[in-house]
């Protein structure tokens, strides 16, 4: 994790929330209750070790505003796979197409693949309820309001035939040595990469 981020930049990764995570205001959060259900997603931006604990820690920014824990970021320990953080991360190393200009075209084949899946979904759709064990129609404003039991989200996407691994790795090409021991896109050689905190 820390070679990529400090190679390429953030990762998205999966977290459990615990109730004390969103009463967080400040400091490195360490979860005592064991919590590791992956019910949140995240983006770690960073990684470092605190000036006075020196508790290792990964520099997280979350989407619930900048009202919230440290002006939106929270800092989570790091090397204990506290709330599942470095159970389920995700990664993209973009092809440069921008220095070129290179567009792609979408093929007759793309468009006829019977992978395309063509259905026209009613909106919204309707959800789940668990602890009826019916389904659920869904009421006009039913979008406006977060589903009882459910949502659009599935639980774990899978690529078929697996991932693709189409260049290296940032942890194949560094040696461990030689990754940094503190990274911030917020602040990467004075500069931040990262986009506006909206509330």
């Amino acid at each position: 994790m820390k070679a990529e981020i400090a190679a390429r930049g953030p990762l998205a990764c999966g977290i459990a929330v615990p109730d004390a995570l969103e009463a967080y205001k400040g400091g490195i959060f360490c979860d005592t209750t064991g919590d590791v259900n992956i019910v949140h997603d995240v983006s770690v931006v960073g990684y470092g070790i605190d000036a006075d604990t020196k508790e290792a820690y990964w520099l997280v920014r979350n989407s619930w505003g900048t009202h919230w824990g440290e002006d939106g970021f929270f800092r989570v320990c790091r090397g204990k796979n506290n709330i599942a953080i470095e159970s389920d991360c995700a990664m993209a190393t973009p092809k440069d197409t921008w220095t070129t200009d290179e567009r792609h075209t979408t093929t007759q084949a793309e468009k006829d693949s019977p992978l395309n899946d063509k259905t026209v979904y009613p909106f919204p759709q309707p959800t789940y309820d668990g602890e009826t064990d019916k389904v659920v129609e869904p009421e006009t404003d039913a979008f406006l309001t977060k589903p009882k039991n459910g949502g659009c989200r599935v639980e774990k996407a899978f690529f078929v035939g697996g991932e693709k691994k189409n260049v290296p790795h940032a942890w194949d090409l560094m040696k461990p040595e030689d990754v940094p021991a503190e990274c911030n896109w917020a602040n990467k050689d004075g500069r931040n990469w990262l986009s506006w905190n909206k509330n």
